[in-house]
């Protein structure tokens, strides 16, 4: 079966996204890779053209940044309709797939494509904090999120808020997804100081941290959940990584504020029960049983 990827970037080298490496830890497995990439003020375009894959496809567009947060879901929605496939995999610029993490998801595509009920498929993320050898895991930041949908107006399906996710139909009905045990890397806030610095002047708007609670030297606030990852990072990100690690911290000192009671008693629920009290989700997760399992176990 035919699958398409779709991806959105602008000011890739500004905001030093990984972008090549982003792109080709999802080109194998794809028929083709929708690029919407937005009108920048650096070398983007000359990037994503220099990667000369012919399954690449570049939409060239100028975002409406009036649309606030919007603007991504808005610019999403722009490159999954240009896409050719029924089933569509996402992946944005600062995320990069685990290795073989693409191949299962697009063996999950396969297995389910036949079932109504599924509209999407999950990943699961480690989201890297401050550096390539941290990562945050508190409630704030999202275990799981669909990463693959089928297309087309016979699903509706959208691109949601900031694009972080998917609904369905205009009453944004909660995607009906199943999990694929696919790992992706979200690298956006492990960048180098001067990449954090652009991005927090750009996108003011769309900043999740508290900005008056971080000390000056430091770019990034202690949250509760910070942790320690020692496991390898995917191929094809090794190169950005290696070239881009300081001895620099971003992360502010451990300092308590009162907003961390509660995190700290979700996170010892979570840690005892594996259980996430009031998780956000975008999708409704399906049950599969035998052999999806041993699919997402490969």
């Amino acid at each position: 079966m035919q699958i398409s990827g779709f991806t959105i970037v602008r000011n890739a080298t500004r905001l030093d996204f990984p972008l090549e490496a982003s792109l080709r830890s999802l080109l194998p497995v794809v028929d083709e890779l929708v690029v919407n990439v937005g009108a920048s003020d650096d070398d983007t375009l000359d990037r994503v053209r220099a990667i000369g894959d012919p399954k690449l496809r570049v939409l060239q567009s100028t975002w409406d940044r009036s649309r606030g947060p919007a603007m991504l879901a808005d610019e999403t929605q722009r490159a999954m309709a240009a896409c050719r496939s029924r089933w569509g995999i996402y992946i944005q610029a600062d995320e990069v797939f685990a290795d073989g993490g693409a191949e299962r998801v697009r063996a999950v595509i396969e297995h389910v494509d036949t079932d109504a009920r599924i509209e999407g498929v999950l990943v699961d993320y480690l989201h890297f904090y401050g550096g390539f050898d941290t990562i945050a895991r508190n409630r704030k930041w999202y275990r799981r999120e669909v990463r693959a949908v089928r297309l087309g107006s016979d699903h509706d399906v959208r691109s949601y808020r900031d694009a972080q996710g998917f609904r369905v139909g205009p009453a944004h009905r909660h995607i009906r997804a199943v999990a694929s045990g696919a790992v992706m890397h979200h690298y956006g806030w492990a960048r180098p100081g001067w990449a954090l610095q652009a991005k927090r002047s750009e996108d003011r708007d769309r900043e999740p941290m508290q900005q008056s609670r971080v000390d000056s030297r430091f770019l990034l606030p202690w949250i509760p959940g910070i942790e320690p990852f020692a496991g390898p990072h995917p191929a094809a990100v090794r190169d950005w990584i290696a070239s881009r690690r300081t001895e620099t911290p971003l992360i502010a000192p451990r300092r308590f504020y009162r907003g961390h009671v509660r995190l700290h008693a979700l996170l010892l629920v979570e840690r005892l029960t594996g259980w996430r009290p009031m998780e956000f989700r975008n999708y409704e997760e399906v049950r599969y049983s035998s052999p999806l399992s041993s699919i997402a176990s490969r």
